[in-house]
């Protein structure tokens, strides 16, 4: 991933403005080791990039602009429909590199903000149009987040747009997160809305379940994410979504997606990789992974200690104070250092599943498929701030780009679109119940059974459950019941339910300094297994445990399900 810089309007002096930029873009340098770039029409409009070098590393180079310099575009993302773009221009004005992004430029020229509805990928972007007078800009993420984008206002009314709010801390009185499927131009207060699809407007939907249609959508969404100039792998943790993910990867590594299949492929060997706590869950499960694919698998361990000496600096990553992204996101961030150290630059993993298919545990106890379809909705609307948030920056943290097939637009107005009935948890179905039916093809398997079946474990408990225990452990030593006591008088907002949350947020302070607007950009409530606030409703048993960790449903609250969760996982399964 790379990182993004623009301000637009300034009154500052133009050398030291520049300066300034060059400052704000070092903030960024993490996600974009491999250049560095500028441009200003020398009337206090900057546009700056850091730039991770995936699709045409040599001739990609940003800001980009068009052949007369009149439009230019500072963007973080992949577009992975950018060949069918430029083919489709009706302009003479001839793309000048083989970048995906610069596609952006070209289809803004001829259709103007309908641009992001255009695109099929991942993209926050800054657009600056000198055509018009005065110039024009356009803003815009992509449909559910998976880019970062924060945007606020300068001491002299100008604006401001960077990947990270770490950029704006110093530099915005106040700033906030600029909302997915949002776009936003100079005759705008705010951002305002692009993508409005059905399902985000929560309505039940009725399509019947197509298991054919299901799986050709997702190996689609895989396979075109494959897109890569570079050493890339998948990260594996031995669950069901990222070893689809390796399982589909793996079958189309020996040939070229870029030029349609016709070529060999420059990395035709897979490289997969997991982490844990020696003896952890996902380590077992990986490696049989990578066994049945015969992928080259690196399997990294981590020390209690380790990632505990980690935790502020993996806060300060990925600007946070909420416990469950810090839990799973520590081992990410260690894994992603590793995965640097091998020259690897992009990763496809496996986020969003959950979200869209109801896959966490405390799902069971939906009551009806009306509140279990509006809980995916509410998961999916917040995902930008959670595992988007989590996969992007710690692999960013260290020059890495996450690509996440089970959030392809397509893909998930489809699997959106699917009668709810079908992915409750009942009738002899475990959850995820239709993803694992769809690739369970006994005739060419994509993967083993026990696999294909195994139980949702929730990222921060598969690396070990010793991970959670310990870092509940150092906060009970670290925090005491005094602190506790007067918690809401020290974070009046989202103030803090366990010691575990009240030290992750004192680190987060330590970062970004009390400001009002970081902290507003966090999402706070209570909490089981990931759930919304409103899902805890659901049992009177999760009230009691307001824990995200997997377990606090598959084990110390299972008695709620009428049978322990287990015993039914246990139970013949509807295949």
């Amino acid at each position: 991933m790379c990182g993004i810089v623009a301000i637009l309007g300034a009154t500052d002096d133009a050398v030291a403005l520049r300066k300034r930029m060059v400052e704000i873009g070092r903030l960024l340098r993490h996600r974009g080791p491999d250049w560095s770039g500028m441009w200003t029409d020398g009337n206090g409009n900057y546009l700056g990039h850091e730039r991770l070098a995936i699709v045409d590393p040599e001739g990609g180079a940003q800001p980009i602009r068009d052949k007369d310099s009149e439009v230019i575009v500072t963007v973080n993302g992949e577009i992975y429909n950018h060949k069918a773009l430029k083919a489709d221009l009706k302009s003479k004005d001839t793309p000048l590199t083989d970048s995906d992004c610069e596609a952006i430029l070209h289809v803004y020229k001829e259709h103007g903000e309908a641009v992001c509805n255009m695109l099929d990928g991942i993209f926050s972007f800054v657009l600056f149009d000198t055509r018009t007078s005065p110039p024009t800009w356009l803003a815009g993420r992509d449909p559910i987040g998976v880019t970062p984008l924060y945007y606020g206002h300068r001491a002299d009314g100008s604006i401001m747009f960077a990947s990270e709010m770490k950029c704006l801390v110093d530099e915005c009185p106040t700033f906030q997160l600029f909302p997915p499927g949002h776009l936003m131009t100079q005759a705008d207060q705010a951002p305002r809305r692009w993508f409005d699809p059905e399902w985000f407007n929560e309505s039940i939907p009725t399509t019947p379940l197509d298991l054919n249609v299901l799986r050709e959508k997702f190996e689609t969404a895989v396979v075109k994410r494959m897109m890569c100039d570079v050493p890339y792998g998948v990260l594996l943790s031995g669950g069901l979504d990222s070893s689809l993910v390796a399982s589909i990867v793996n079958r189309h590594a020996r040939k070229r997606t870029e030029d349609g299949s016709a070529s060999e492929a420059w990395w035709p060997r897979l490289h997969t990789f997991s982490i844990g706590l020696i003896g952890s869950p996902d380590l077992a499960a990986a490696r049989k992974v990578a066994a049945h694919l015969g992928t080259v698998h690196h399997e990294y361990n981590f020390t209690l200690e380790e990632g505990n000496d980690a935790i502020s600096e993996v806060i300060n990553s990925i600007e946070t104070y909420d416990v469950t992204t810090i839990r799973a996101g520590t081992p990410m961030y260690l894994m992603s250092r590793k995965i640097k150290a091998l020259g690897v630059k992009m990763v496809l993993s496996g986020e969003g599943a959950d979200e869209i298919f109801g896959g966490y545990l405390y799902f069971w106890k939906a009551p009806n498929k009306e509140e279990f379809h509006v809980e995916t909705c509410h998961k999916l609307k917040a995902l930008h701030q959670f595992d988007c948030a989590r996969a992007n920056k710690t692999t960013s943290a260290w020059g890495v780009e996450a690509r996440v097939p089970f959030l392809d637009k397509s893909f998930v107005q489809y699997s959106m679109s699917i009668d709810p009935e079908e992915k409750m948890c009942k009738n002899g179905r475990i959850e995820k119940w239709m993803v694992r039916k769809a690739f369970d093809t006994p005739e060419d398997p994509y993967l083993p059974q026990e696999v294909l079946w195994r139980q949702k474990e929730q990222f921060s408990d598969g690396v070990g459950y010793s991970w959670i225990d310990h870092l509940k452990e150092v906060a009970e030593k670290e925090i005491t019941d005094a602190q506790m006591a007067a918690a809401a008088n020290r974070f009046p907002v989202n103030t803090p339910a366990t010691k575990e949350a009240y030290r992750y947020r004192q680190m987060f302070e330590t970062h970004f300094k009390s400001k009002a607007s970081a902290i507003d950009s966090v999402p706070g409530g209570p909490s089981i297994a990931c759930s919304t606030a409103k899902a805890v409703e659901w049992d009177e048993s999760f009230k009691k445990c307001l824990d995200n960790s997997g377990r606090s449903v598959a084990g110390v609250h299972a008695a709620a399900y009428g049978d322990d969760v287990q015993g039914v996982l246990k139970k013949p399964r509807l295949k």
